[in-house]
């Protein structure tokens, strides 16, 4: 891209007028005296290919994509990390120099970053962990947790053939547990995560017996509406350490942010600020 044109980037979507992460990403420019915008594009399914193609010929240096293109762009893209390719879906393009679009999952990253920063003394290696769902986010978590040294991850789904399928493709350290008998194997977890939408505001609570729940276990919740979920309360109440699903929301647009615009940006209160 020629130096007089001002790098554009944004999040596609299908709808995306919720997403916040036009907010996050204009603080970060505004903060980092940065030339750039970002901005929402709500894209149909059909339209996804035709959308990509034309986007670098309009100054755009890459876009973050969201439900429901996450797997689809996987079949577009001319480059496909690793990382994307293990996980099946893709959160975070760049359209290089060249014009060819390269295909990133940064989900797992900012899963770990936010624990990290959250909970400074967190260890994989702690002890189990119980995830809680099987979808595009559980993977993600999924092969973060196991890449970081979890001797064992237990999965809890409601269809539970699609927790069989995930414990088929990450590995030996991988069960599943019965959506009924979740609570079981949270007693014994060091770690759990929610990357299910119930607790979401509209959305029904997660119907899992939290009462084993044992003080100093480390309970993220991928949820960020409300920023306390029923879950984190309870949590909170039996000593444990809560964790929200904000962080894992600004961390997972670092890498994408210095990709496009040039510069890593800081993950602050002052950030968190700004998306409340």
């Amino acid at each position: 891209m020629s130096g007089d044109r001002i790098p554009l980037a944004g999040v596609m979507g299908h709808p995306v007028a919720h997403s916040r992460s036009p907010r996050l990403h204009g603080f970060w420019l505004r903060r980092l005296g940065l030339p750039g915008h970002y901005v929402p594009l709500d894209v149909a399914p059909e339209d996804l290919r035709d959308v990509l193609a034309c986007l670098p010929k309009a100054g755009f240096v890459g876009v973050n994509v969201t439900i429901p293109h996450k797997e689809a762009v996987l079949d577009i893209a001319d480059i496909v990390t690793d990382r994307a390719a293990l996980i099946g879906a893709a959160n975070t393009l760049t359209f290089q120099a060249d014009g060819r679009i390269r295909a990133d999952n940064t989900d797992g990253h900012g899963f770990l970053e936010n624990l990290r920063q959250s909970v400074p003394d967190w260890r994989a290696e702690a002890g189990p962990a119980v995830v809680l769902g099987a979808g595009g986010a559980a993977r993600a978590v999924i092969v973060a947790l196991r890449d970081a040294g979890a001797p064992e991850i237990t999965v809890a789904n409601r269809t539970r053939v699609r927790a069989e399928q995930l414990c088929q493709e990450f590995g030996p350290r991988l069960r599943v547990e019965d959506w009924t008998q979740a609570g079981n194997a949270i007693a014994r977890a060091a770690t759990v995560v929610n990357t299910t939408s119930l607790g979401m505001t509209g959305q029904p609570d997660l119907p899992i017996a939290l009462d084993r729940l044992q003080r100093g276990t480390v309970v993220n919740d991928l949820v960020y509406t409300p920023l306390e979920t029923r879950l984190l309360r309870i949590a909170a109440e039996r000593g444990c350490i809560p964790v929200d699903g904000l962080g894992m929301l600004i961390h997972q647009a670092v890498p994408g942010f210095e990709r496009w615009f040039g510069a890593r940006p800081e993950v602050d209160a002052e950030t968190r600020e700004v998306l409340l």
